[in-house]
């Protein structure tokens, strides 16, 4: 029976990227004796222009019944406008939450073939192999309550950072489960000094950490991190934070490589019923 892969294109180069991916996928297959069956599917601004959504429910319907999902690249130019009510980010979003992805793998790795490419010189780029694991349906981006309103005459805007415990340990005991396959190195990430969310982040990487002594952890602040990835990022091996910081701190680790174009990613979850086996069969990349 055929694996099913649900193609969202998405917008600007993700057409030219998927159908790349396409080709390495259909050879990979070949190879391994696989058959992959494709259906092709609208997100982002390309669907707000035809649906008037930037994810439809049939389109995510689709894909939590598909094997994987392969994902693009929403937004540009033409819907880059931060006040309108639909916009192509909340296509990522809604399609994140839906298939209950909470995980984001992000490998920063640099071929010294293209360390021309990138902004750093070239001794800070020796021996970079980082993975980044990123927690990918909590936080700022999905708390409640969010939004704006006028309080004592004056306009508000509030944005909700939420997490539970279950949510922090699942995509810890993730990273540490990938961190022994490496080199058994686990730099979690938080703003414990400032954040009651990061102070259980914390609390659950130690609790998380003592149950794989195998495994070296640090506690390092988000300022200090983004320091390190440009100063020294060759002592990193997995680094794992929260939603928004990881947001943040893999566009910054793009540089090590060259471009984002040369950090891709998988999003993944649990397997259904499964719990604590990290990597799911719902995915996209």
């Amino acid at each position: 029976m055929p694996f099913h892969i649900v193609v969202l294109p998405g917008d600007g180069i993700g057409p030219e990227v998927t159908q790349a991916a396409r080709q390495v996928l259909d050879a990979a297959a070949a190879h391994y004796g696989l058959a992959l069956k494709y259906s092709e599917r609208l997100i982002g601004g390309c669907a707000i222009d035809q649906l008037g959504t930037a994810l439809d429910d049939a389109t995510l319907a689709e894909c939590q019944q598909a094997d994987a999902v392969l994902l693009g690249a929403v937004g540009g130019p033409k819907w880059d406008d931060p006040t309108a009510p639909v916009r192509p980010e909340q296509g990522l979003l809604a399609l994140r939450k839906g298939l209950g992805v909470f995980a984001n793998l992000r490998p920063v790795k640099v071929h010294p073939a293209l360390m021309e490419w990138s902004p750093l010189k070239p001794e800070k780029l020796q021996g970079v192999d980082i993975l980044v694991v990123r927690e990918l349906t909590g936080g700022l981006y999905f708390g409640w309550p969010k939004g704006r309103d006028v309080k004592d005459g004056r306009e508000r805007a509030v944005d909700t950072l939420e997490y539970y415990d279950y949510e922090i340990e699942r995509v810890l005991k993730l990273a540490f489960s990938l961190a022994k396959g490496r080199r058994k190195k686990v730099t979690s990430v938080d703003k414990a000094n400032v954040l009651e969310s990061s102070r259980l982040w914390r609390q659950m990487a130690a609790k998380v950490g003592a149950e794989n002594p195998e495994v070296e952890l640090e506690h390092v602040l988000v300022d200090t991190a983004a320091m390190r990835l440009i100063a020294n990022p060759a002592r990193m091996d997995v680094v794992v934070t929260e939603n928004m910081f990881g947001d943040i701190l893999t566009d910054e680790a793009s540089v090590l490589a060259g471009s984002m174009g040369m950090l891709p990613s998988a999003s993944l979850g649990q397997p259904p019923g499964g719990e604590d086996k990290g990597l799911g069969r719902s995915r996209s990349a």
